[in-house]
């Protein structure tokens, strides 16, 4: 199953350099901070109603996924509304893995 691990590798590349992205964000301007610069603009409020919209797609894709692989949905959809894609990064990193 290399492909899988390399699956895995990936999400993890991505939830670290987001993780660290997230940290800088939040130390210079704040949980509350973050949002209030994307109420200031129109292309703010867009960027806003772009990441409501995917992540509510990816909400109902996990809760499909949660459901067919035997897994509260209800975890992940909580942390992905308080942490955003954090949710479904996390999600994917502790799926099981599938044979083919």
């Amino acid at each position: 199953m290399p492909g899988m691990a390399m699956q895995r590798l990936l999400v993890l590349l991505v939830l670290a350099g987001f993780g660290a992205l997230t940290a800088v964000a939040l130390w210079q301007y704040g949980y509350i901070g973050i949002f209030q610069l994307q109420f200031q603009t129109s292309a703010g409020l867009q960027v806003l109603a772009d990441l409501a919209i995917a992540l509510a797609l990816v909400l109902v894709w996990l809760w499909h996924d949660a459901r067919a692989t035997g897994r509260n949905p209800w975890p992940w959809i909580v942390a992905t509304l308080a942490l955003g894609s954090f949710g479904p990064l996390v999600y994917l990193l502790t799926r099981p893995m599938q044979r083919r």
